[in-house]
């Protein structure tokens, strides 16, 4: 507790200094180097949260980022962003290439993207590096959750998209279809849940595609939208078999039967106040254990949310946010693992309550103090934030949560 908040204090100092984003010139072309760095505090009254020692206080929650990006022509833009955080014991100090991309855009209702593109999915998917835009020092964990960010956040492939202007004043529509490969990080919340069971990943990806679609309405201030992924991942490592553990350490597979999500939202805009709800369902059917058993988890979060800025220097934000999971078993795990179906049960949910406050202390740093009341702790095959591996004593039903968080943009 004690190293995290003297990392914390020291951020705030650093942040005191002003910045700009950076322009230099290079071949005659103007490059633009910005950057983030974020600090956080956790605190809860129960159960440990997000791989960290929160009950005790952690300061384990630090991200940041350096992109460059340039406009070859008025058409042609090109950028890069390398992403760094650790998160008790996710991300790990383990840099990496979070986007590289080439846009071209040939007319309003076509441009053309590829490289290792952001995923446009949902509201926030493609945006939640970006602290600075966001009153939340954690967006509603139910469709956004942090412990597997690396998921959605980006594809290596390709994207099409553009802007239609609608007949009879009816606004205007948005689309991007894309497709690509997704290559998780062996730092994230999967590999690190199914660790208790002796389960260790060497690698896990594969083919990502989908489209979103969305409708800013006649009614100003208004936007809709749906988005649509499909996924077909495998994971390869090793385990020790449970159902014959005299074979010791043994190669280990997993692929995708289905995995699929659909998200909706819509987002009111007026003045200082804005408005939003989300819905998200993923459906993740995996033959895991070596082609042996089957694992159907059946995720389905929302929430709304809103917040209003006081002034220029203060926002004020809540959410609720409501998430569930249903898991059911084929195969030989069938056997010996019962189904969680029942939602009402807390093993099955979290539903969390939010309310939050941001200080923007100048231009390019902001603190953020929320506090979250949270019931229920979803321990199942899926990731949500609580993991048996940090609450080796079992879980209480109900978590409260106080989160500090600072952001230093440039």
């Amino acid at each position: 507790m004690h190293r995290g908040v003297t990392r914390f204090a020291f951020v705030c100092l650093i942040a005191m200094q002003t910045a700009r984003a950076q322009e230099i010139r290079v071949w005659n072309r103007i490059v633009q180097v910005h950057g983030f760095f974020t600090q956080g505090f956790v605190y809860t009254d129960q159960n440990n949260w997000l791989t960290m020692n929160t009950s005790a206080g952690s300061g384990a929650m630090t991200d940041m980022g350096l992109n460059v990006s340039s406009r070859l022509t008025e058409k042609l833009r090109v950028g890069a962003q390398v992403y760094d955080r650790n998160l008790g014991k996710l991300g790990r100090w383990h840099p990496s290439l979070d986007w590289a991309v080439v846009d071209y855009r040939f007319t309003n209702w076509l441009g053309v993207r590829g490289g290792k593109v952001k995923t446009t999915f949902g509201l926030y998917n493609d945006s939640q590096d970006l602290d600075f835009m966001h009153v939340f020092a954690l967006l509603p964990q139910s469709v956004y959750p942090t412990d597997i960010r690396d998921t959605t956040i980006a594809h290596s492939g390709g994207d099409l998209y553009g802007e239609i202007a609608l007949p009879r004043r009816l606004g205007d529509m948005s689309y991007t279809v894309y497709a690509g490969h997704r290559s998780d990080s062996m730092y994230s919340g999967y590999p690190y849940l199914i660790r208790q069971w002796d389960t260790y990943l060497t690698d896990m990806g594969g083919l990502q595609y989908g489209a979103d679609l969305r409708w800013n309405l006649p009614l100003r201030g208004l936007m809709a939208g749906a988005s649509r992924l499909n996924q077909d991942i495998s994971a390869h490592g090793t385990f020790v078999d449970f159902f014959n553990p005299s074979n010791g350490i043994i190669p280990y597979f997993e692929s995708s039967k289905a995995d699929w999500s659909n998200q909706f939202f819509a987002e009111y805009r007026r003045g200082p106040l804005t408005l939003v709800t989300e819905y998200r369902r993923c459906l993740r059917d995996q033959i895991i254990l070596n082609n042996t058993s089957e694992d159907i988890s059946d995720v389905r979060g929302w929430y709304v949310s809103g917040t209003y800025r006081i002034g220029k220097r203060v926002s004020v934000g809540s959410y609720y946010s409501h998430y569930t999971v249903t898991e059911t078993f084929g195969g030989a795990l069938a056997m010996i693992a019962p189904n969680a179906t029942d939602t009402s049960e807390p093993n099955n949910h979290i539903y969390d309550k939010v309310a939050s406050v941001r200080f923007d202390l100048n231009r390019f740093w902001n603190l953020k103090i929320e506090g979250h009341f949270m019931d229920g702790f979803a321990n199942t095959g899926f990731p949500a934030g609580f993991y048996p591996k940090d609450n080796a004593n079992g879980f209480q039903r109900n978590t409260n949560a106080l989160v500090a968080k600072t952001s230093f943009h440039f």
